[in-house]
């Protein structure tokens, strides 16, 4: 069936400010299925309060609302606009409950609004715990045993007659929220109460744990013609007792047998069929008895979902693309396979390469945290990488974690506590699987690790591999490892690091060059979707140690956008936003631009992003060979937050050059001390400060500025690390703890302006004039960090005085450091006085607010400036912002309910939402601003 042409105008649902368990992927399929439905000649509006995405930038949509995520606000946008149908499956679970709601209130009746990619009917059956396990019943899908409970008595009735252990489900929560295992009678109680206080409808499943079974996901596509394909099968490495967002899974399915797959395709289709006759996408999920293949399902997700983008970027298969157009009408044959450009949609992708996803956890953010993982998600972020095969593709997604490991092992981090290794593997926290090498490396058999975990033997065997490889390697000096056992190495995803390491008294360096002389290096496959059986036209690469490389250098005049890696607490979502406009400013500039990252969940990995796409550790040795492949014009390292920061010195003494700011300028920023000595030159105010090296020397230097004292490393993000003490005791088990935690850093003293307010400045300049994008002044005082606080634009209370001060200091600072492209300032004022505490001469997480809020290109205009091709002068700047608008953070405490809440110099937030509002006097200002003034008062 072709186009519904009825459909001329579709509102897209969005999911809101990032949380744990509703990050970025929803952003990413949200914007993929507006450029979907604007490509079919239909006006999309997107609602989203989300101002650190692309989704809500005017390059996805025609019009974007960005309100509160409420059905008061829906209401108001089918009042304005003409909307003749809802896209509410691309949103995550936000946007399935606002959908319902409207639903219920008779929103979509009352505007002649159509329901589409989804039927409200579908939502309550997957929903609600006790529809879903009857509708499994019905049609002959096997459930574990369970009862619903609305009511303490009736979930301790459950109890008895199911027996532990057991899993307690809370309906329409997301992520987990509420739920938990109980082990025995005695921890029952609390849970259920947990339970039915998490659910809006005070309903809970209380079921029987299958804990130690496998745990598979399928995810489904299907037309109006009932025709339906499974896009991918996803394995769990962790056995059911982890929630899939904290699970390390891989694509295709690994250990499971053919009889048992056509078994679970069958019975996924007949579950997306038996929930509603809707054309979309879904995701099932399964569970497995290792001993019979018995197959249990746990839930189905009719919408897009974590798993959607890890199966759309693991294939090729864009399915949140595909899925809007059936949405619309299409069938799968009338649409075209986006890789080949040959085939059809209706073609199931044929993997001939390994896919590996391992979440990112921030539990240093969260002391005190309950670190054990469960049936509540806590991961915030995911790496995914590809690889030939398994052991390749893990190794490089340790490489891609940003948590300082070289790969599995083999980089002088192990644990040589066999006690706390034993238990580690018992209790499942984020580092299990660098703990199993660790067991497997002291001598701990094999099926000891497998009875404790419960992890399939087959992946155990393949870690166990690593290890004997190792030993294998330290028989051997650089100059005589063979050939083919180098090659092997190589393949088995062995980082240069790491040989250096296990070889002894040799270099990363010297590991590269030796190999090189071997003649093993990388080379690069494509992303097919169908095996190489039809020829693909996306460019979209992976690297791997094989003969043939597929990826021919063009000789077009290229550069290279460094991405920001997994997403976490103090390098979220704004990142990608500000590389992907770095992607369309380098197109718009005549550059053929490359794109570097290893994020599933993020537009900037999309393939028809970039002119072209590595799916790489942002590592440097990956790095490193892709910048020898392609010899770009330079890498713009300025939008990917941290990570390619920490990019700059390596390339900087490689001789490739960084696009924007130079690395020294932009090192004499993020170096504290050698910042200090430049503000002390420019005359321009700053707290007193010390550096140190030891606890020591931290206390000499608080005698001299005084307490109290913020303490914090160099070279960091988001706060790590950073603490505010007021005596000499204090002082000293801070200075301990963050040198132990970040081993080889000096210690920044400052004098901590007390009861200061904060502001921030963000500015462009293009080596000779600067323009200031924004002031801003934060609710919350200083002290606590800018990411934490509420932020208003413009500036509420400030004099003219203090907003001219800031102006006058951000272009001082901009040109003695030199900057091309963008420059954050946070500044305290305290009696009118305004201090510098530092600069970040890099996209920040204030831009892409303000550039929402003044409806600017800022990124944009800051990328053409970095690449030489403007001049800010070529620009005409008009800001469209009436009132004001509040950058609001967004915390997912609910994660750790025995964490405190307090918020201090260490970022906690998750995400944030974006508000306008007309005037100071409206009572959403009103409110943030009491509790200012309760903060100031303390």
């Amino acid at each position: 069936m072709p186009k519904d042409t009825s459909i001329r105008s579709v509102l897209i649902i969005g999911s809101g400010p990032i949380i744990i368990g509703q990050a970025c992927e929803f952003d990413y399929s949200g914007s993929q299925a507006a450029l979907s439905l604007k490509e079919e000649g239909i006006e999309v509006s997107i609602i989203n309060s989300n101002p650190a995405t692309i989704m809500t930038d005017k390059v996805i949509g025609d019009h974007v609302y960005l309100w509160p995520l409420t059905v008061d606000s829906i209401e108001q946008i089918l009042i304005e606009r003409k909307i003749d149908a809802v896209l509410p499956t691309m949103g995550g679970q936000t946007a399935l409950n606002l959908c319902k709601e409207a639903e219920e209130r008779g929103v979509w009746e009352k505007y002649g609004v159509r329901v589409i990619g989804v039927d409200v009917a579908a939502i309550e059956k997957t929903e609600n715990r006790e529809a879903f396990r009857q509708l499994m019943i019905d049609i002959g899908v096997g459930v574990a045993p369970s009862r619903i409970a609305n009511s303490f008595l009736e979930g301790k009735e459950a109890a008895q007659e199911i027996g532990y252990p057991l899993v307690i489900r809370p309906s329409y929560t997301l992520g987990g929220s509420g739920g938990g295992f109980v082990h025995k009678k005695e921890e029952f109680d609390h849970a259920l109460q947990r339970g039915l206080e998490a659910s809006p409808t005070h309903e809970v499943l209380v079921e029987k744990a299958v804990l130690g079974w496998k745990e598979y996901e399928l995810e489904l596509l299907r037309d109006s013609n009932d025709n339906v394909i499974i896009i991918c099968s996803i394995e769990n490495f962790d056995p059911m007792g982890i929630h899939t967002g904290d699970s390390i899974t891989v694509a295709p399915a690994m250990t499971l047998s053919d009889r048992c797959y056509q078994d679970m395709r069958n019975q996924a289709i007949k579950m997306m069929r038996a929930i509603g006759n809707f054309a979309g996408g879904c995701n099932v999920q399964f569970s497995v008895n290792p001993d019979n293949d018995d197959i249990i399902a746990i839930e189905i997700n009719p919408r897009v979902s974590r798993s959607s983008a890890l199966a759309s970027k693991a294939t090729g298969y864009p399915i949140a693309k595909i899925a809007s157009k059936l949405a619309i009408g299409y069938n799968l044959d009338e649409i075209e396979n986006q890789i080949t450009k040959t085939t059809s949609a209706y073609f199931e992708p044929t993997l001939d390469y390994v896919i590996v996803k391992v979440p990112r956890w921030n539990f240093d953010k969260f002391k005190g945290a309950n670190m054990e993982l469960g049936l509540q998600m806590k991961s915030v972020g995911e790496v995914m990488s590809i690889g030939r095969s398994f052991i390749e593709a893990l190794q490089k997604a340790c490489q891609s974690l940003e948590i300082g490991r070289a790969g599995l092992g083999a980089d002088g981090k192990h644990n040589r506590s066999i006690e706390e290794i034993m238990h580690g593997l018992e209790h499942p926290s984020w580092n299990r699987l660098f703990l199993i090498k660790d067991a497997m490396s002291m001598g701990v058999p094999l099926e000891s690790i497998r009875k404790v975990t419960k992890i399939d033997k087959w992946f155990l065997a393949q870690i166990q591999e690593l290890v004997h490889l190792e030993t294998e390697l330290k028989r051997y000096s650089l100059n005589n490892v063979p050939k083919d056992f180098f090659f092997t190495l190589k393949q088995k995803g062995f980082s240069d690091i790491q040989i250096a390491y296990l070889l002894g008294n040799v270099t990363e360096d010297e590991v590269y060059e030796r190999r090189k002389s071997l003649g093993i290096k990388r080379v690069y496959k494509m992303v097919d979707t169908c095996a190489a059986e039809f020829a693909a036209q996306t460019p979209y690469y992976y690297s791997t140690f094989e003969e043939e490389n597929e990826s021919t250098p063009s000789d077009k005049k290229k550069v290279i956008v460094l991405g920001s890696g997994p997403n976490r607490i103090g390098q979220g979502i704004e990142f990608d936003y500000s590389c992907v406009h770095g992607l369309l400013a380098a197109k718009e500039s005549g550059y053929e631009a490359i794109m570097i990252n290893c994020n599933p969940e993020t537009v900037s990995t999309d393939f028809n992003m970039a002119d072209k796409l590595y799916f790489e550790p942002v590592f440097w040795e990956h790095v490193r060979e892709i910048i020898e492949l392609e010899k770009p014009e330079g890498v713009i390292v300025q939008l990917g937050g941290q990570t390619a920061l920490k990019m700059a010195e390596k390339l900087q003494e490689n001789g490739i050059r960084i696009i924007g700011t130079s690395y020294n300028d932009m090192d004499v920023a993020e170096d504290r001390g050698r910042f200090s000595d430049l503000l002390k030159e420019l005359e321009i105010p700053y707290p007193k400060y010390g550096v140190a090296e030891n606890a020591e020397e931290a206390i000499i230097v608080a005698k001299e500025v005084g307490y109290p004292v913020l303490v914090r490393p160099s070279y960091v993000l988001g706060g790590q690390g950073m603490s505010i003490v007021i005596n000499d005791e204090d002082l000293e088990k801070a200075v301990v703890k963050l040198l132990g935690d970040l081993p080889g850093n000096r210690v920044l003293i400052d004098h901590f302006l007390d009861r200061a307010e904060e502001t921030e400045s963000d500015s462009i300049c293009d080596g000779d004039d600067v323009h200031i994008i924004g002031l801003m002044e934060h609710i919350e005082p200083a002290g606590i960090h800018s990411g934490d606080s509420s932020a208003v634009l413009p500036p509420f209370s400030l004099s003219e005085k203090v907003m001219n001060d800031m102006e006058v200091y951000s272009k001082k600072i901009a040109r003695a450091l030199n900057v091309i492209g963008l420059l954050n300032i946070q500044f305290a004022v305290k009696d009118e006085k305004v201090y510098v505490i530092e600069a970040n001469p890099r996209a920040s997480r204030t831009v892409p607010f303000i550039a929402k809020a003044y409806d600017v290109p800022y990124i944009n205009i800051a990328a053409k400036v970095m690449l030489g091709a403007n001049k800010l002068k070529d620009f005409t700047i008009v800001r469209k912002l009436e009132g004001y608008a509040i950058k609001e953070p967004v915390f997912s405490f609910d994660k750790f309910p025995e964490v405190a809440k307090e918020l201090g110099p260490e970022m906690k937030s998750t995400g944030e939402a974006i508000r306008f509002i007309k005037n100071l006097e409206d009572p959403y200002f009103r409110k943030l601003y009491k509790d200012k003034s309760m903060y100031l008062s303390k």
